[in-house]
């Protein structure tokens, strides 16, 4: 039986390396039970700069790192284009399982979106990893993200680049400035005459991130 979320599994630290070690046996959601591993977060302990996607793919679950598939591939192209480096950022998901469906012939596993219940038990998770790197600036990727740290009724096209804050009723004991800008996944799902433009959109979107990361607050 399920425990509704995360609060029970979550330890009373921020040391990354414990509450990645008590992630692995996060029962918060059924979502652990197809899934390989838990894929929590990776990255700079004090970083300045925390990317948040939606959930982990197949590679993902597969290598129990986020952002190592072809969505992460992007991501780094354009973090590489913006001039940010990755190794100085904290990568991580709302959601720290795979949730996928088995395709009807061989063993391809399909990526299906997280519910907003999954969503809900995963962000004790996400709370307590802000809480140990202390970001100056956190970036949604995607609307999942966006709905579990800004609003429940985000929409990424019509806010995406603003400057935000944290939902209060997060707790979070640190107070980053939040943009929103589209998941890398959305861009190579899109038509290909499309993608070279969405692709500088995201840059855009990344180096408005980083001009916040340096500026006084």
């Amino acid at each position: 039986m399920d425990d509704g979320d995360a609060d029970k599994f979550v330890p009373d630290s921020r040391d990354l390396r414990r509450l990645k070690a008590a992630a692995s046996n996060c029962r918060g959601c059924g979502l652990y039970r197809e899934a390989n591993q838990t894929v929590f977060g990776n990255g700079k302990k004090a970083a300045t700069l925390m990317l948040v996607g939606e959930q982990p793919g197949d590679q993902e679950d597969n290598a129990g790192k986020p952002f190592v598939g072809p969505a992460g591939k992007l991501l780094q192209r354009a973090l590489d284009a913006a001039d940010i480096d990755r190794s100085e950022a904290y990568v991580t998901n709302a959601v720290k399982h795979f949730k996928f469906v088995r395709a009807e012939r061989g063993t391809r596993r399909i990526h299906k979106k997280p519910g907003r219940g999954e969503i809900d038990a995963c962000r004790p998770w996400l709370v307590a990893e802000i809480d140990a790197v202390e970001p100056d600036v956190v970036v949604c990727l995607g609307a999942t993200a966006a709905q579990s740290l800004i609003a429940r009724d985000f929409r990424v096209t019509a806010h995406r680049g603003e400057r935000h804050h944290l939902m209060p009723e997060l707790g979070v004991h640190c107070d980053p400035f939040v943009f929103a800008t589209v998941h890398p996944s959305s861009i190579l799902r899109g038509a290909r005459d499309e993608r070279e433009r969405a692709f500088a959109d995201l840059v855009t979107d990344l180096r408005a991130a980083m001009v916040s990361c340096q500026s006084p607050r």
